[in-house]
């Protein structure tokens, strides 16, 4: 997508990108980012202000682009908030289903398999733990995320691989 695309599409919605949605870079700001990254070189002197986003205003320009990725971050978004609005129904429901009954136990079921969801969307991970408990009304919840690099896991592994045959050389 061209910045003139993304331009033009704030142009023709204004409405769309209330304050804390986006906002200009003022000339020092311009000057540091054209400096810091190549790819900017042209800006170098443009006389244009350049636009940025906040994560509310990229979420919004997502929803009037029309590009493939831009439909797919749509709809990311709406998964996301209907998972929500479902997580704040279930643990609202919580406290007033018998305490240790079998609806508290599926509406806690729930509750975990609903913050696993919103965050698996977003977190990449080799392992996960996730935990849910009630207690005296209370939600506390503790997601872990464990990360492995593929490569740099492979690598210790090569790694290991002659470690060990050095060892089994030398007895």
């Amino acid at each position: 997508m061209q910045t003139k695309e993304i331009n033009q599409a704030v142009k023709n919605n204004p409405e769309k990108f209330p304050d804390g949605y986006i906002f200009l870079l003022e000339k020092e700001e311009k000057e540091e980012l054209v400096k810091n990254f190549d790819r900017f070189n042209s800006q170098k002197h443009s006389s244009a202000t350049l636009k940025a986003f906040t994560e509310k205003g990229l979420y919004m320009l997502a929803t009037i682009l029309k590009s493939p990725q831009a439909v797919q971050t749509t709809i990311a978004i709406v998964e996301a908030y209907a998972k929500l609005r479902e997580l704040a129904r279930v643990v609202v429901e919580i406290p007033q289903a018998e305490e240790d009954g079998p609806q508290q136990k599926t509406l806690l079921k729930r509750s975990g398999q609903l913050v696993s969801e919103i965050l698996d969307s977003t977190l990449p991970k080799q392992s996960e733990e996730t935990s849910f408990e009630l207690n005296l009304a209370m939600v506390k919840f503790k997601h872990s995320v464990k990360r492995e690099h593929d490569d740099e896991m492979a690598a210790l592994k090569k790694e290991l691989e002659v470690l060990k045959k050095k060892m089994e050389e030398s007895i």
